[in-house]
């Protein structure tokens, strides 16, 4: 694209593969895709800014960006430009020294065409400028931390060219104590080494196994190079180089200074012709590491092999669903970009060794219709870490070495409420019923109850509802401690008396879910008192958190409700109204009256708000989600995972229409004037998009660009079992499609228990309810049982006409005087 040529398409993608491409460099600047393997996760935006991390079994960078922590991946709001997290090709005219990089940054240079074009295992920039075109292709292998860099230039001009290029790996300030660079000739490439600083003797022993080296390996020789950062870019700075500058580089060491890896390559090149460069960036432990990876990876065919593996370790998370609607974009999204998403989480637990419970848990829930048997797993090692009494540590340890780090160390109340909700979606998709017979011995035990055989998964999850039911006060309500799901709500109940109205609903949601499994398991005795005790926290909630229009968030230390209308800053939560229409709290003329006040206070162009209006200074009574900026995190943005819940609960009622437009919301796009205010590609579903939506319009919608987040299982199962309606239930598959009023038909593939489903939905112009035929042949109830493994049923689903206006009308979002926090 000519970044001129404003009219020209912003951004392409196609339905039938797994590629998005963006057209211009700054109109989404913070624009960003992920890659992944086993040990290392790589976030890079469309200027070349890259934020890296490896696993040592800690996460570790190898390519420092100062003050960034590992969670703040491209926050637009972050001065990349400032830290050099980056990988850059710089490209010089030696004839009339125009210089000009790739991708974008540093330089800037207009290029003529520009291209970040993101497939599911390689994401490519690709700029033409002046007769030549330049592309950069960034890969990873399955296993190793180390990036695969081709860089290909190509003479496009009608003479003979004379360039030299740079690739510019910036390593950065990496100890205190001891940090070097220097070539070596004997590995082919540029080794930055340092010692990672410490303190206690203790650290020095553990310290042992950290990969402390950096490197940058080439394929060619360079004709020059540089390790020092502050000889390489001198004055000129990153922009416009001091080395760049000169006729070579001066092939200088770096000692006691920031390294760098900077190499030059002077190419002549005829018309048509073009040279591939590749390179190896990554860490390291020793010299005969880096030998290694080397040898196993930097060819063409190293390249070739370790693409063709990649892309097969891929194809283990594709999915289950396969769909073709009136929404092309919609397609892209839901065949290919969301379960990379949601497998990327499941498999690698977001590359942490002690993932918060409930995150583990809901991420599992996504693997059950990805790789079931990684969730299977999942749940056994959740349950071999339950607490004596019945709760769940805040966090589970993946490996012996793990410890509970960070907002692990910090009490949290939920952690239970997810065995049940993972549970349910687990069974309905596999049927797997035998899992919950499947002992569970506690991690350090030999024996317990005498037996020497643990506990059932049945008597560990009935343990924990029980402690669930018992942390409730004399009211009945739920303590929060410090903090629930919310996490930065820390100080509601730090003195042990505070209560969460959203625990109470989850824990009654909770109860009335395992109530239903264990009526499955003939436990009628148990399951009558989970049902009963579901009830008395709904009734408990509504005695003393109903305010009239929507249910507080609950009940501070000192007896304050919050969460209510004479609350000047969050005055409505949108999670408890979510949780109140699964639990079934609310009844009819709650539900008109909460879904109303959603409606009116939370709802923006972007998708419900998590809270308003935002709160605007600290309350000590709630804690520090008061003190995050209004509108971003959990401080009443549009947080998409409390917004998934929304949408699961929305459909859980039948109101599908009003489900489907947040769930569409979700996803950016597919509008130039929506893409370019949230700035965020469609790969993924980020953490949260900027909220305040009353408060500070012109900046609502900016995405996070924080790709770790609970939300991509719950739209993903939105999807298979809400939207498309095809659940498991027993011993087969029902069929309860809540399609869009205004699709008049869709197609979808569904894989389920080793058998395909193809399904045909179409909408009929008269006729009353639902009919589904199967290979031509009507079903008396739209379920299909029991389903055989290995066969391909043919479905037919005529839904009913749409009813009254389009779906759009019926849930536009309020602008105007009835918004309660108008601006």
């Amino acid at each position: 694209m000519n970044h001129a040529t404003e009219n020209t398409a912003l951004l392409s993608s196609a339905a039938e593969e797994a590629r998005c491409t963006l057209t211009s460099p700054t109109a989404m600047p913070a624009a960003s895709a992920f890659l992944w393997n086993r040990r290392m996760l790589l976030q890079v935006n469309c200027r070349g800014f890259v934020v890296a991390r490896h696993m040592q079994p800690e996460p570790a960078a190898y390519a420092h960006a100062p003050n960034l922590e590992a969670k703040t991946f491209m926050q637009p709001e972050q001065p990349f430009y400032a830290h050099h997290p980056g990988r850059f090709l710089y490209v010089k005219d030696e004839d009339n020294g125009a210089l000009f990089s790739c991708p974008y940054e540093p330089v800037r240079a207009r290029a003529e065409q520009f291209a970040f074009s993101v497939g599911a295992d390689e994401i490519t920039w690709r700029l033409r400028q002046a007769g030549l075109e330049m592309t950069m292709t960034l890969r990873v292998p399955v296993d190793d931390a180390v990036e695969l860099w081709e860089c290909t230039l190509r003479n496009d001009s009608p003479g003979a060219r004379r360039i030299s290029a740079y690739p510019y790996f910036p390593v950065g300030y990496m100890s205190w104590m001891n940090q070097s660079g220097e070539y070596r000739a004997d590995l082919g490439g540029i080794v930055c080494s340092s010692i990672t600083p410490y303190q206690k003797v203790d650290d020095y022993f553990k310290n042992q196994h950290l990969k402390d080296k950096t490197f940058l390996l080439h394929e060619t020789a360079p004709d020059a190079w540089e390790a020092a950062q502050s000889v390489f870019e001198g004055e000129g700075g990153l922009h416009n180089p001091d080395g760049v500058r000169q006729p070579l580089l001066g092939g200088g060491d770096a000692r006691y200074q920031v390294p760098t890896a900077a190499l030059q390559y002077q190419l002549q090149l005829a018309p048509g012709e073009e040279r591939t460069l590749r390179f190896l960036f990554g860490p390291a432990r020793d010299d005969e590491e880096i030998f290694a990876l080397r040898e196993r990876y930097l060819s063409a065919t190293g390249f070739a092999t370790a693409a063709r593996e990649y892309q097969e370790y891929l194809a283990q998370g594709r999915g289950c669903l396969q769909i073709e609607t009136p929404d092309r974009e919609l397609d892209a999204f839901a065949n290919h970009w969301l379960p990379r998403q949601v497998f990327y989480h499941g498999d690698v637990n977001r590359l942490t060794t002690d993932p918060q419970t409930r995150n583990y848990l809901q991420d599992q829930l996504g693997m059950a219709y990805i790789r079931p048997q990684t969730a299977r797993s999942a749940l056994l090692r959740t349950l071999s870490q339950q607490k004596a009494d019945g709760s769940l540590p805040d966090g589970i340890l993946l490996s012996p070495e793990a410890e509970l780090k960070y907002i692990n160390q910090v009490p949290h109340t939920d952690h239970c409420v997810w065995l049940p909700i993972f549970l349910r979606g687990y069974l309905d998709e596999t049927g797997d019923h035998a899992l919950l017979d499947e002992r569970v011995i506690p991690e350090g035990e030999d024996k317990v109850d005498g037996e020497g055989h643990g506990r059932s998964v049945f008597e560990c999850v009935s343990r924990a509802m029980d402690w669930l039911a018992a942390a409730r006060d004399d009211r009945g309500l739920s303590y929060i401690g410090q903090g629930d799901w919310c996490d930065p709500m820390n100080m509601v109940g730090y003195r042990g008396r505070g209560v969460s109205g959203w625990l109470s609903l989850a824990t009654a949601y909770a109860l009335k879910l395992w109530a239903e499994i264990c009526r499955q398991q003939n436990q009628l005795g148990p399951a009558e008192k989970y049902v009963r005790l579901a009830a008395e926290i709904n009734s408990a909630v509504n005695r003393h958190l109903w305010d009239g229009d929507w249910f507080a968030r609950g009940i501070t230390d000192d007896g304050t409700v919050f969460g209510v209308s004479e609350d000047q800053e969050g005055s409505i939560f949108l999670n408890p109204q979510s949780w109140a229409l699964l639990s079934g709290a609310a009844d009819d003329n709650q539900r008109k009256r909460l879904l109303r006040a959603v409606k009116q206070q939370l709802e923006t162009p972007f998708g419900p708000m998590m809270l308003a209006p935002a709160y605007t200074g600290m309350r000590e009574d709630v804690g520090r989600v008061t003190q995050k900026f209004p509108g971003s995190a959990e401080n009443g943005s549009v947080y998409n995972h409390a917004a998934a819940f929304y949408i699961y609960s929305l459909y859980a009622i039948g109101e599908s229409d009003r489900a489907w437009h947040l769930l569409r919301q979700m996803i950016p796009g597919p509008g130039r004037e929506d893409l370019m205010q949230r700035g965020q590609l469609p790969v993924y579903i980020p953490n949260y998009y900027r909220g305040a939506w009353y408060q500070y319009p012109a900046h609502a919608g900016r995405s996070s660009q924080l790709l770790h987040t609970g939300t991509a299982a719950w739209i993903y199962r939105c999807l298979i079992e809400q939207l498309f309606g095809l659940k498991g239930e027993g011993e087969g598959l029902r069929i309860a499609p809540q399609l869009p009023s205004h699709w008049p038909q869709a197609q979808v593939q569904r894989r389920f228990r080793g058998a395909v489903f193809d399904v045909q939905f179409e909408r009929r112009v008269r006729g009353d309810g639902l009919q589904v035929y199967v290979d031509g042949e009507p079903l008396t109830e739209p379920l299909i049982s029991p389903v055989e493994a290995g066969r391909v049923y043919h479905l037919r689903v005529l839904l009913p006409p749409a009813e009254g206006s389009a779906p759009t009308e019926a849930v536009e979002v309020e602008r105007n005087t009835e918004n309660t926090h108008p601006v």
